[in-house]
Formats: structure tokens, sequence, C-alpha cells
């Protein structure tokens, strides 16, 4: 589930098809700087009811989803 809403708020954000986002996918392969990265963040914050820290580390997609998961599974 985490996934694929991660994967939606992105595809979203840089107007491309869910379905080619995967878990691997860096988000400087798709375009994304950090400035997109923290406004990416926001959303999913928004959308899971979480605060995440946003750090250097988080590169790819998975990263991400670990983040969001790690705070959703305490929740």
């Amino acid at each position: 589930m985490v996934l694929e809403k991660v994967r939606e708020l992105i595809a979203e954000k840089i107007n491309c098809e869910p379905g080619s986002i995967t878990e691997e996918t860096k988000f400087a392969d798709l375009g994304i700087d950090s400035l997109d990265v923290t406004e990416l963040v926001m959303s999913i914050e928004d959308e899971f009811n979480i605060e995440l820290e946003i750090n250097e580390s988080m590169v790819t997609v998975a990263d991400l989803i670990k983040a969001v998961e790690s705070k959703t599974a305490k929740g």
C-alpha cells in the first residue's frame, strides 16, 4: 500500500505513469531535486499523517518507503 501511494504521489508531481517508478528508482533519475523531495515528503506526511526527517541518505524510492513504513508501524 505504501509503495502504491508513494508512486502515485511521485507520478503526480513529475507528470509520469506510476508504473514507471520502482523501488530502485533514484530521485535524481526522475529529475527530482532536493526541493522537490521536500515537497514530496510534505505531501506524504499529509497523506499518512506522520512526520518524516529528510536527509541526504534518502536517494531512492525505497529509502522513502522505508522511512514511511517505519513511522506508520509505530503509529
